[in-house]
């Protein structure tokens, strides 16, 4: 009896013991808070983080050229570019637009020296060269109403810049060539091939006209090269509303320049929702300075001035006196020069 017993209570207690670590082995643990947590932590991609900068290869992709190659190419056509175009070589203007420039490409994943240079054209745009060479037209300076408006222009061109893209569709354009006449690149290489086509016209089309995901792609950058330079956003799309605003009220004049890049009201579109997404507000930016309007003022001065004396004024002039002679080479002496009354028109009779 007592042996039944003890065995009940053994039972009893091993049935006990085995329901505790049952309850214990399944209780479910509660993982909704680190759940909520990786949510939180989920990260931007690289291209739309601008704390990644200068940590990530936007130039990554298919390309024939090395950098160094790009460099070589991009100072070869710069030389055809200055051999055409007026470079404002006015000290107080080019000083600026450089150093505005340098402080963007310090702010990017640029990964090559850059030349700064303004040309005295009316057309309100700027474009870089492959390798680093990149040019600013008086005209965008003059349209830009603050620094922060030419910043963001300057900062999308940088953008084409660092992501390598004048390149990259040189290797499309390449590899389309090859597929249909491989014989005709027999002799030379891909950076003589690419002199050779963009030697003969101002700005080498080749390597400026870029595919719309390469122009989205350049605002999504630009934009943040701005940011991080320290430059109010919304001031590019400040810019780009004028630009449409400009586009209406005389059609066709701001598709001419900006042909390769999407629609303006959309690109106003797609860079507000880019700084809503990718930038942190800041309690104040960079706006506008007074060397941005001294700059200005200088320009309107130096047109005025191109204006009034339309003539090099050291411009070497023949003065004849009244009733003197006009040279003569045979050494005759020349011929007394005509007065006033032979100058007049005179009317002959028909025979």
């Amino acid at each position: 009896m007592l042996r039944k017993l003890l065995n009940s209570k053994a039972l009893a207690i091993t049935l006990a013991t085995s329901l505790s670590a049952f309850a214990g082995d399944t209780k479910t643990p509660d993982t909704s808070a680190k759940t909520e947590t990786k949510k939180t932590e989920k990260k931007k991609p690289a291209k739309k983080d601008p704390d990644q900068i200068g940590n990530r290869d936007v130039g990554k992709g298919l390309n024939f050229y090395s950098l160094e190659k790009e460099i070589a190419l991009g100072k070869s056509l710069a030389t055809d570019i200055e051999r055409q175009a007026k470079i404002v070589d006015d000290p107080l203007v080019a000083e600026y637009v450089s150093r505005v420039g340098q402080n963007l490409v310090r702010n990017s994943d640029a990964k090559v020296p850059f030349t700064i240079k303004v040309v005295d054209s009316e057309d309100v745009n700027a474009f870089a060269l492959p390798g680093g060479f990149f040019y600013v037209n008086t005209g965008l300076i003059m349209a830009a109403e603050s620094e922060s408006e030419l910043a963001g222009v300057m900062g999308h061109e940088i953008a084409h810049i660092a992501a390598r893209h004048g390149t990259k569709q040189a290797t499309k354009g390449t590899l389309a060539n090859l597929a249909t006449i491989p014989l005709m690149f027999t002799g030379f290489g891909w950076t003589g091939l690419a002199i050779r086509q963009g030697a003969s016209i101002l700005i080498p089309l080749a390597f400026l006209q870029f595919n719309q995901a390469q122009e989205r792609e350049a605002d999504v950058l630009g934009l943040q090269y701005m940011y991080k330079s320290g430059y109010d956003p919304t001031s590019f799309v400040d810019f780009f509303e004028k630009l449409q605003s400009r586009e209406k009220r005389k059609p066709g004049t701001m598709s001419k320049i900006f042909s390769s890049h999407p629609p303006t009201g959309e690109r106003v579109t797609d860079a507000q929702k880019n700084i809503g997404e990718m930038l942190t507000a800041r309690p104040d930016y960079v706006v506008t300075t007074s060397e941005f309007n001294e700059v200005k003022a200088r320009l309107l001065a130096l047109n005025g001035r191109r204006k009034a004396t339309p003539e090099d004024p050291n411009r070497p002039r023949l003065k004849r006196a009244p009733g003197g002679t006009i040279p003569s080479d045979d050494g005759s002496g020349g011929k007394k020069a005509p007065t006033e009354e032979d100058e007049r028109p005179t009317l002959k009779k028909r025979q």
